[in-house]
């Protein structure tokens, strides 16, 4: 890369000097300033690209919630964990290539924005950064006439990808992903607040209705309800006597629930999710007898990659790199 950089500066002095050689003032021409202001432009080219060395990233220092140790592991090794705890490793190979890419750039973009973890860089936990399991302990997990042909596909998706990152506007993005976005993915102010990322777009993704993912199904008692909600917000005023005592008022772009009333307060979707341990924030309800029943589409906060939406496109046959353009709007794959 730094070659090619190199070779481009050459070529456009050789573009302004050729020209002056021919023109009577080209000796009013300062060569040395020509040549200082492009090598300073080199520099800060090279100064540039130097921020995405991989050889910066070659160990990173993982927090492990179970016991709070924390342990300095080769970045690779890393994503190996990374990649078999967070993908079933039954996916496609393209998926699981597209997986290892998005889990390589949301470590980098971590490691460089983001200070959660004192003298750690992330943890390895799915609620807070990113699943991660040790190599031992994601065999023993698998059938053991699965062991070698699973782990060969996680390495495979680790080694074939090595060094390559989601940048948007030349810059790593920090890449969200999920595991079923219901057919449409979510805008982070819908689920955050705050400002949306450009390459972080409501997209839609065919086949997800085919993974067990995709539906879920809660009931809760009307009194369970009640209380926990009164947990979190004391002034609670509920009467499931009275007409509508729970209404969705509003929704996002992606048909997500945005806000909803219980009783008199409104809560967002997000809160509610939380509260009651739904998969997704696009359900509806019904109350039937002593009973509320959430139907849920969908499984995660829907943001960025839908990881089964990823495996649908690679069975339709997309590469890593074209499902990693679906979900991520206007970004390119590089070599870091």
């Amino acid at each position: 890369m730094k070659k090619i950089i190199l070779s481009f500066c050459v070529f456009i002095i050789l573009i302004f000097l050729i020209p002056a050689f021919f023109s009577r003032s080209f000796f009013s021409i300062s060569l040395e300033n020509v040549i200082n202001e492009t090598k300073n432009n080199i520099d800060e080219n090279l100064n540039n690209i130097s921020d995405y060395d991989y050889s910066q990233f070659s160990t990173i220092k993982l927090l492990h919630k179970s016991d709070e140790s924390i342990e300095e592991i080769k970045l690779d090794e890393y994503l190996l964990g990374v990649v078999s705890a967070e993908m079933p490793a039954s996916f496609e190979q393209e998926a699981l290539n597209a997986q290892a890419v998005v889990a390589r750039t949301y470590t980098l973009y971590s490691i460089k924005n983001s200070n959660k973890h004192e003298g750690a860089d992330l943890c390895d936990s799915s609620s807070c950064c990113q699943a991660w399991i040790s190599k031992e302990n994601r065999l023993l997990k698998w059938d053991e006439n699965l062991r070698e042909e699973n782990w060969k596909k996680i390495e495979t998706a680790v080694y074939t990808t090595k060094g390559k990152v989601i940048t948007y506007n030349g810059e790593i993005i920090d890449a969200f992903f999920h595991s079923n976005s219901g057919g449409i993915t979510e805008t982070p102010a819908s689920v955050w607040g705050g400002t949306n990322y450009p390459y972080l777009q409501s997209v839609e993704t065919a086949g997800e209705d085919a993974y067990s993912q995709y539906s879920s199904e809660i009931v809760i008692n009307k009194e369970e309800f009640k209380n926990k909600i009164l947990e979190n917000h004391k002034d609670l005023v509920l009467n499931f006597d009275q007409e509508n005592p729970l209404e969705i008022i509003e929704y996002t772009d992606s048909n997500r629930v945005k806000t909803i009333r219980i009783g008199n307060i409104n809560l967002s979707g997000v809160e509610l999710r939380t509260i009651l341990g739904l998969k997704s924030t696009n359900f509806t309800f019904s109350i039937d007898g002593e009973n509320i029943v959430f139907s849920v589409i969908g499984y995660g906060h829907g943001v960025g990659m839908s990881q089964t939406g990823a495996d649908s496109m690679a069975k339709s046959g997309s590469n890593y790199e074209e499902i990693i353009k679906h979900f991520y709007t206007g970004v390119e794959i590089i070599d870091i």
